[in-house]
C-alpha cells in the first residue's frame, strides 16, 4: 500500500499545481446538491458518511470522519478546499505528523481512534515483529519484519525513530496508510468530477440519453435480404478495403475529435491488466495517474496497427486477384494466412482484456504478479468455464472465445452459439458492457473474413518459419514501442483524462506523442506502420524473384539467399527518410493539418440528393449535421429503416456485424459494413463513426436529403 499512497500523492500534487485555482473557483460556485453528487461519485459505491459520527459504513467514521456530506457540502463550507490544499501542498511525512492548521496528524488521529473508539486492524496478529517507517519520502510507508532473535539489537538501533514516532508497529502503520490512501484517492477523483461538472470550455462529454424503449427485441422483426451469390476474390478485396477504410476513418476521428480520443483513452485506462487481481487477490487501484500517458499511446497505437494489418491484407488480396503465377500466389497466400492469424490473435487478446476487466468475467481471471522480461503483464484463466454451461451460457461462450487454445474455427462455433442465444434471448446482450460487445464484434470481423477467404482459396496453415515478413516487422515495432511507452509524459494534456476535452489539449497530446516517437525512433508512429506495409509488399516480389531464380535450371548452381526479411531501419535512416516525405503523405497521420486534402477514396458526388420521408430525413439530419448540438441519440432500428427507405438491402453477418448493399440509384456502388451498437442505440462517439463512414463511402452530407413532398 505504501507505493500506492506515494503514487496517489504525486497524482494529487500534479493536479493541484495545474488545476488548483480553477478547482477552488469552480467548487465555490457549486450548489449543495452538485457538491453532494461530486462527493458521492468520488466515493466507492457512492457510499459516504452523512456526518462524522455516522456508523453505517463501519470503521470509515473512525478512519476519515472529515470526509462527510454535512461538513463538506454546505454552500458556505471551504472544508474540501482546506483538505485538498493540505494534502496537495504538504509532504506526506508532514501530513503524518501534523494536520490542517497544526491539528492532529494522521498518526495522532489513528492512535486516538484506537484508544478511544477501539479501532483495530483485522489482521493485526499477522504483523508480529513488523514495523512501518514514516520518513524519507521515497521510502515512506515501507514495512519490514525483524528476524527472530534480532529484536533487541534492531530496536536499539532504531530507538531514535521509535521515540520520534517515525517508526510504528505495522498494525498501526497499515491503518495510517489506509486513512491516507482513502483521502488521497477521494481527492483525486473529486478534482476530476469538479472539472467535469463546472468546465465551460471543454467539449461536451455527456452522451444523449437512451430512448425509453430498448430496441434489441424489435431487431428480430426486421426483414433482411441476404445475397445468395457465391463469393469471388473481388468480394474479398472489397471486404478488406471496407474494413481498412473504416479503421482509417476511426484514426481520423481519434485525431480530430477530442470526445473520441478521450473515450478511447478511458477504455484503455480502465481495462488495463494491472486491475485484474493477482494470485494473492491483489490489484492496483484504478485511480492512479501513472498509466494515463500509456493509455493515450495504447489508444492511438492500437487504431493505427490494426488499420495497417487490414491495409496489408487488402494489398495482398489485390496481388492475388491480379496474378495467375502459382509461385507468387503461394507466397502471397502464406502471408495472408499468417497475417490473418496475427489479427485474430490481436482481436482475441482485446476481448480477453475486456472480459477480464468487467464484473461478469473478472473473477475467472488472474494476473501473474511477476512481469515478463518483455514487460507484458500476463493474465490467464483460473479454471475451465464448463460449470457455466447452464448457469450463465453467455459468459460461458465469451470465456471460451478468450481461451488461448480456441482457434478461429473454434471461435466461429462459439460465436454462432452466442448468436443463437441472443436470437432466443435478446435481452442477454444488455448484460454485456459496451466494450465487451464491441470487442466481440472485432473478433467476429476477422473470423468471418478468414471463413470467407477459406471458401474462395485454399488457405495454408499458419507457418511460423515462412511467410512472416509482416508479422516479424509488426512484432519488432511492438517491442520497440513497448520499451518506450512507459517513458512518455503527456500529463500536461491528459491528467485527468477528460482534460483532453479542453481546447487544444487533445491536439497537444497527439503532437507531443508524435514528436516523442520521432525523437526516440526516428519516425512518427503512422509512418513507421505505413513503411512496414510498403516494404513488405516490395519484399514479396523480391522473394518471388529469388524463388524463380532458384527454380531456374540455368541458375541451378547459383547460391540463392533465403527469402528477405523486412530491413529494420536505424533511427538515423528513419529520420533522414522523414525529412524527404511530402506533406500529408501518411494515411495514419494523428496530427492532421487544417488544410489537409480530402482522401482520394472519398467520392466527389456532392450534388447527389434524395427525396425521403420525414422520419428518414430526421435520422440523416442527426447523423450528418455539422453542429454537435444537433446530433442526437438514434435508434438502430430507425437507422436501418432509413437505409431501407433509400433502397439498401440489410445483410446480417455474425453477431453485431451488418452489411448495407446500395441500390442502383446510389451513385457509389460500394457495400457498407457497420457494427450494430450496444443496446441498439447510436450515440456519443458512435454517432461520429457512422457519420464519417457515410461521408467517406457515399459522399453524403446534411444537404444530401430533402423531405419528400406529399
Amino acid at each position: 500500500m505504501d507505493e500506492t499512497v506515494r503514487d496517489l500523492y504525486r497524482d494529487l500534487v500534479r493536479k493541484f499545481e495545474r488545476h488548483g485555482s480553477r478547482v477552488e473557483q469552480m467548487w465555490r460556485s457549486l450548489a449543495q446538491k452538485q457538491r453532494e453528487k461530486i462527493l458521492k461519485d468520488a466515493s466507492y459505491d457512492c457510499s459516504i458518511l452523512e456526518h462524522p459520527l455516522d456508523t453505517r459504513l463501519g470503521n470509515v467514521c473512525k478512519l476519515i470522519p472529515e470526509w462527510n456530506l454535512r461538513d463538506i457540502t454546505s454552500p458556505s463550507s471551504d472544508s474540501l478546499l482546506d483538505i485538498l490544499k493540505h494534502r496537495a501542498t504538504t509532504l506526506l511525512q508532514d501530513q503524518y505528523l501534523r494536520g490542517i492548521n497544526g491539528g492532529p496528524g494522521d498518526h495522532e488521529h489513528i492512535v486516538d481512534m484506537m484508544q478511544r473508539k477501539n479501532l483495530q486492524l483485522v489482521s493485526a496478529s499477522t504483523y508480529t515483529n513488523c514495523y512501518t517507517l514514516f520518513f524519507e519520502e521515497e521510502n515512506y510507508g515501507q514495512s519490514f519484519e525483524i528476524s527472530p532473535g534480532k529484536e533487541d539489537e534492531v530496536l536499539a538501533n532504531m530507538m531514535p525513530a521509535l521515540q520520534a514516532q517515525l517508526m510504528v508497529p505495522q498494525a498501526i502503520g497499515e491503518l495510517i496508510l489506509t486513512r491516507q490512501n482513502l483521502l488521497l484517492q477521494h481527492l483525486n477523483i473529486a478534482i476530476e468530477h469538479i472539472l467535469d461538472t463546472s468546465s465551460t470550455t471543454r467539449v461536451q462529454t455527456e452522451r444523449p440519453k437512451k430512448p425509453a424503449k430498448v430496441a434489441t427485441a424489435a431487431l428480430a422483426k426486421l426483414s433482411f435480404h441476404s445475397s445468395p451469390k457465391k463469393l469471388e476474390l473481388s468480394d474479398l478485396v472489397d471486404s478488406s478495403l471496407d474494413q481498412k477504410s473504416s479503421l482509417e476513418d476511426y484514426i481520423h476521428l481519434i485525431s480530430t475529435e477530442p470526445t473520441v480520443l478521450a473515450h478511447e483513452v478511458n477504455l484503455w485506462f480502465f481495462t488495463r491488466p494491472e486491475l485484474v487481481a493477482d494470485e494473492k487477490g491483489r490489484s492496483m487501484p484504478v485511480h492512479t495517474d501513472r498509466y494515463i500517458s500509456e493509455a493515450v499511446f495504447d489508444a492511438v497505437h492500437s487504431a493505427i496497427k490494426t488499420a495497417a494489418v487490414w491495409n496489408y491484407l487488402s494489398r495482398l488480396l489485390a496481388l492475388l486477384q491480379g496474378s495467375a503465377d502459382k509461385q507468387l500466389r503461394a507466397i502471397v497466400l502464406q502471408e495472408v494466412s499468417n497475417t490473418c492469424h496475427l489479427e485474430y490473435t490481436r482481436a482475441q487478446a482485446l476481448l480477453k482484456r475486456n472480459v477480464s476487466a468487467y464484473s461478469g468475467g473478472s473473477k475467472w481471471f488472474k494476473r501473474t504478479s511477476t512481469v515478463r522480461k518483455d514487460g507484458i503483464v500476463r493474465v490467464s484463466m483460473k479454471r475451465s468455464p464448463e460449470s457455466l454451461t447452464v448457469e450463465n451460457p453467455q459468459l460461458h461462450y465469451m470465456l471460451r472465445l478468450c481461451q488461448d487454445e480456441t482457434d478461429w474455427s473454434g471461435s466461429a462455433l462459439w460465436l454462432q452459439k452466442l448468436e443463437d442465444l441472443h436470437r432466443a434471448h435478446p435481452l442477454e446482450i444488455d448484460k454485456m458492457s459496451e466494450r465487451e460487445f464491441d470487442s466481440l464484434g472485432e473478433l467476429a470481423v476477422i473470423v468471418t473474413f478468414i471463413q470467407s477467404v477459406s471458401s474462395v482459396v485454399q488457405l495454408p496453415e499458419v507457418n511460423h518459419k515462412k511467410g512472416h515478413m509482416f508479422v516479424s516487422g509488426h512484432s519488432d515495432l511492438e517491442n520497440e514501442f513497448r520499451q518506450l511507452k512507459t517513458e512518455i509524459d503527456l500529463s500536461e494534456f491528459a491528467i485527468p483524462i477528460n482534460n483532453l476535452l479542453e481546447p487544444g489539449m487533445a491536439s497537444g497530446a497527439l503532437t507531443t506523442l508524435d514528436q516523442y516517437l520521432l525523437e526516440k525512433t526516428g519516425g512518427k508512429v503512422g509512418f513507421l506502420y505505413q513503411d512496414l506495409v510498403d516494404d513488405c509488399v516490395s519484399n514479396l516480389y523480391n522473394q518471388y524473384e529469388q524463388q524463380k531464380a532458384k527454380a531456374s535450371k540455368a541458375k541451378a548452381d547459383c547460391a540463392v539467399p533465403a527469402a528477405p526479411k523486412v530491413p529494420k531501419s536505424s533511427i538515423q535512416q528513419r529520420k533522414q527518410k522523414e525529412k524527404t516525405r511530402p506533406a500529408h503523405s501518411s494515411i495514419y497521420n494523428i496530427t492532421p493539418q487544417a488544410d489537409m486534402p480530402i482522401s482520394d477514396e472519398q467520392p466527389r458526388n456532392g450534388q447527389e440528393t434524395f427525396e425521403v420521408k420525414a422520419s428518414t430525413f430526421d435520422v440523416f439530419s442527426s447523423l450528418l449535421s455539422r453542429s454537435s448540438a444537433a446530433r442526437g441519440s438514434i435508434n438502430w432500428i430507425a437507422f436501418t429503416a432509413a437505409m431501407t427507405d433509400l433502397g439498401f438491402s440489410v445483410v446480417p453477418k455474425v453477431g453485431s456485424i451488418y452489411t448495407f448493399v446500395p441500390p442502383e440509384k446510389v451513385a457509389v456502388q460500394r457495400d457498407l459494413t457497420l457494427h450494430r451498437p450496444h443496446q441498439s442505440c447510436i450515440e456519443g462517439p458512435r454517432l461520429l463513426v457512422y457519420s464519417r463512414r457515410l461521408q467517406r463511402v457515399y459522399g453524403w452530407d446534411d444537404s444530401t436529403f430533402v423531405v419528400r413532398t406529399q
